[in-house]
């Protein structure tokens, strides 16, 4: 067993891969979806796993939530319930693409690869890193309101992209994104405890954008992703229903993004200095359009 982290290319065959450039068509998004995104900051509804895609993550996901897991040292961050609460759990956990290989394919799953280029303006991307939120039937917890840059200030510039896909049905029940449309102009606002209080962020917010504050929810079936941009701001209420909703999150950014500290930008990953580029076995290139 070994960190699949020294692997930068697919390592099964659950993904299969495009050989050719017009093989790439079929995973382009509409220039209306594009303008979409560009409009509101999100983009919802993209297919992105077949059944079996979404079975094979599911067993990989209750596999590396074990905290027995013969690879779970190799985890950036891991909590078994990030609120502290009992009565409101959120797994939350980075890093689980070095220990499971179907979670590490997927970051090669060229629906998302396509998109995350396109959406980040045609450009080459890299991997920043990935998340799994897990939401439990009847006392699973909230994310606060939150834009995710600004967790992200130690990269810049921002040119970041976040992909939301669930391996559950995600309901207003049981707790589905929630987005702020348009809230990507808003610049960016301090951060708040993520698993905390819901509303912390609306103590950072302007009276003006508390006017504008109108989140719609958004519902996916499973294997369907969300992606946004990093300042949207966006949350997800407790579940409180009989069903799970469990998901992964797969962050990137734009090809010539920098460290803009001195430290560890992952726990367990060495220093890049402040002003060199992230990149290197943590951070590998998985498209660049100028290869088609």
């Amino acid at each position: 067993m070994q960190d699949l982290a020294d692997f930068h290319h697919p390592i099964t065959d659950l993904f299969l891969q495009p050989k050719t450039a017009s093989d790439w068509d079929q995973y382009r998004l509409s220039p209306e979806q594009i303008q979409f995104f560009e409009e509101n900051g999100y983009l919802a509804g993209i297919k992105l796993l077949d059944e079996k895609q979404i079975e094979t993550l599911k067993k990989a996901l209750d596999e590396v939530m074990d905290p027995k897991h013969p690879l779970h040292h190799l985890f950036h961050e891991f909590h078994s319930n990030e609120s502290g609460d009992p009565n409101k759990v959120l797994f939350h956990s980075l890093g689980h693409w070095r220990i499971a290989e179907a979670f590490h394919d997927v970051i090669w799953n060229p629906a998302f690869r396509m998109a995350a280029s396109q959406l980040l303006g045609d450009r080459a991307v890299r991997f920043w890193h990935d998340q799994l939120f897990c939401k439990p039937a009847h006392h699973g917890g909230n994310v606060a309101w939150h834009q995710d840059y600004s967790y992200w200030t130690r990269t810049i510039e921002m040119q970041h992209l976040t992909c939301w896909c669930g391996l559950d049905d995600a309901t207003e029940e049981n707790g589905c994104l929630q987005y702020v449309p348009g809230s990507h102009r808003w610049g960016l606002l301090e951060k708040p405890a993520l698993a905390g209080e819901m509303d912390g962020l609306m103590a950072m917010m302007t009276e003006e954008q508390k006017a504008d504050f109108k989140p719609v929810a958004i519902p996916l079936k499973a294997g369907y992703a969300a992606f946004h941009h990093p300042l949207l701001v966006h949350g997800s209420f407790a579940n409180y229903s009989d069903r799970s909703r469990k998901a992964f999150v797969l962050n990137v950014f734009a090809d010539g993004t920098v460290s803009n500290i001195d430290e560890p930008l992952l726990e367990g990953v060495p220093v890049i200095p402040k002003g060199h580029k992230m990149e290197g076995k943590f951070f590998p290139l998985i498209f660049d359009p100028k290869e088609l």
